[in-house]
């Protein structure tokens, strides 16, 4: 018989980490284990606030799924159904599924991009390093410490007021270095943006490869009127959780930010990364703040990504799995 646990991951951070909606020092994961005879799966559940999710709900859910049946699940089948008649929090989900893919590809011998049917990850993936929002002043000192100039990319948490004199910083400082912006829905509708977006625009040595979610997920006819006015791809994060309205989302955005941890597992992540391709979107893998097991669930299908912003796990102090290296602002499988 299966044997499911849960057991909460209490990881310290680096440095504080402040986006628009929040800041934190620490970050309470859980890590799902799924034992079946000689084989062990893992799953890491991040969760969020923006949806509801904390550890205590989380491990609530987790103890009605088992009252509903979960140790009798053996089989992705048998879960798929489970969850359907119980959903969980998406993070939840994806911890749960994630640890029975990884159990049966183990022990099938086979690597989970094989097994999930997808194409085998670069030996070498680049992946972005975000900047949480700080004080200009700050900047400097943090690049230096965490040696910023290693990455392709760079992605730079904002909010509304404080957008533009950070990125004059970060413009001074590494001059058409690549950049993703994200406004974690800082903006309250288009018209705020474009007064913001136009200044921003001016900035000596401003190199945006995308926008990302500037405007509250509500905000469907705001972003429709922007599509293709800002002079860069504005992609949807909070706008796609785990469905969405694909040819809908193509009328407000350029691209998709996919993450696991929101799409509530593997299957469902790959579908929306195919239905994103398929609508002439384009595709992106991030994360939320995690151990290198959510960050290698990522790399695994990180095949079917323009771009990847995986960096989560150099956030926490003592990272405890020690499943991905990082080299160069390049991720690999260990």
């Amino acid at each position: 018989m299966p044997i499911w646990t849960l057991t909460p991951l209490v990881l310290p951070l680096r440095y504080t980490w402040k986006i628009s909606r929040n800041a934190s020092t620490t970050k309470t994961n859980l890590l799902v284990r799924l034992r079946h005879g000689a084989h062990e799966g893992l799953g890491e559940a991040a969760p969020n606030v923006r949806y509801g999710e904390t550890p205590e709900s989380l491990q609530a859910e987790f103890e009605q799924l088992q009252q509903a049946g979960l140790n009798q699940c053996a089989t992705l089948p048998e879960l798929e159904e489970l969850l359907t008649a119980h959903p969980p929090a998406h993070a939840l989900r994806f911890a749960l599924e994630s640890a029975l893919v990884h159990l049966e590809a183990r022990r099938v011998g086979q690597v989970v991009a094989e097994w999930l049917g997808v194409p085998t990850p670069a030996a070498a993936v680049p992946t972005a390093f975000t900047l949480p929002i700080m004080e200009p002043g700050a900047v400097a000192e943090f690049a230096r410490r965490q040696q910023l100039g290693r990455f392709p990319l760079l992605k730079i948490k904002v909010n509304r007021e404080g957008a533009m004199e950070l990125l004059r910083e970060v413009t001074r400082l590494f001059p058409g270095r690549a950049l993703l912006i994200d406004g974690n829905e800082a903006w309250p509708d288009a018209d705020s943006l474009r007064q913001s977006w136009e200044h921003i625009q001016q900035l000596p040595g401003l190199n945006v490869r995308l926008l990302e979610q500037p405007l509250p997920a509500t905000c469907a006819d705001d972003y429709r009127s922007i599509k293709g006015q800002l002079g860069c791809p504005v992609f949807a994060d909070e706008s796609v959780t785990d469905r969405a309205d694909f040819a809908d989302i193509a009328q407000q955005f350029e691209g998709v930010n996919m993450k696991l941890m929101k799409a509530g597992g593997y299957l469902n992540g790959l579908h929306i990364l195919r239905e994103t391709r398929a609508h002439g979107l384009q595709t992106m893998l991030g994360c939320m703040v995690e151990t290198t097991l959510g960050i290698s669930s990522a790399l695994h299908v990180s095949a079917l990504a323009d771009v990847c912003d995986l960096d989560g796990f150099l956030i926490v102090q003592d990272e405890p799995f020690g499943l991905v290296r990082e080299e160069n602002g390049h991720l690999s499988l260990q």
